[in-house]
């Protein structure tokens, strides 16, 4: 099922299968890279994503098989990045981009296969929880192009990977393979390339059946624990909803009759 609204870029393309969202980076011919219009696309295709209760998982995946996002649109370096008031207006455009996965109500899975550099890579840590294959490579060249990174995205790579990890990478502009981006904190699971939409899809799957208020709640926690959280939401209160809504009842019953829980979000 396509989803009834249409990205402001015809490179993203959104499409919906039950509970499971998947938004895909689609600029193939330059291995997915990001130029301004798709930036500015993402903020209200996940605000169009939060809004729709029948979305309870999101996958962000690059279109192919070549890779997740090369980084930002390097064509764009010489028009609209071109001096200090272009590069601060094309910064914020990426942190909005980045903030907009980030504080998405749902869980949001980065699915990775092939390159995943710059900008894509900070995107993907933006992301909720992260899934590669094998070939997986990830970086942040921002040191060897002279160009500043937006300090409220910095907050989310030092909270996926710590702040030792993240100025080895921001120091070094080194490139990473799957098994130490890994273990360092990156990525969650490295598979091989054909297991990779199977285990995100299992994944997307398994946490789409938990009960949506819980994760919401519990999501808003951590991230606040971890000082990106969205400012204008009360970790607790959204756990207080958890205690008065159906589903803690239906969570309750399907516990005692021993099945499995069907939860509504309500």
């Amino acid at each position: 099922m396509t989803a009834p609204f249409s990205p402001h870029s015809s490179k993203l393309s959104v499409a919906i299968g039950g509970p499971i969202a998947t938004v895909a980076i689609d600029n193939p011919a330059k291995r997915n890279a990001l130029d301004l219009e798709m930036w500015k696309a993402l903020p209200p295709i996940m605000a169009a994503l939060d809004g729709m209760t029948e979305v309870h998982v999101v996958v962000l995946r690059g279109a192919g098989q070549e890779s997740f996002a090369s980084g930002a649109d390097i064509a764009e370096f010489e028009t609209v990045r071109a001096n200090a008031e272009g590069g601060r207006l094309y910064e914020a455009a990426n942190e909005a981009a980045f903030f907009a996965v980030a504080h998405c109500s749902k869980p949001v899975i980065a699915m990775i296969r092939g390159f995943c550099l710059g900008g894509g890579f900070g995107l993907a840590l933006s992301c909720d929880l992260r899934i590669a294959s094998e070939n997986a490579t990830f970086g942040i060249p921002a040191a060897r192009l002279g160009i500043g990174y937006p300090p409220g995205a910095m907050k989310l790579v030092t909270a996926a990977v710590g702040a030792p990890a993240a100025k080895d990478l921001f120091y070094t502009a080194r490139r990473i393979g799957a098994q130490e981006a890994q273990q360092i904190g990156v990525l969650q699971r490295v598979v091989s390339d054909g297991e990779l939409e199977d285990t995100v899809l299992s994944l997307a799957q398994a946490i789409a059946g938990n009960a949506p208020l819980t994760i919401r709640a519990a999501k808003a926690a951590i991230d606040e624990s971890t000082g990106i959280g969205k400012p204008e939401v009360d970790p607790g209160a959204l756990a207080d909803l958890c205690f008065d809504s159906a589903d803690a009842v239906e969570g309750r019953r399907a516990f005692l009759e021993k099945r499995s829980p069907v939860f509504t979000g309500r």
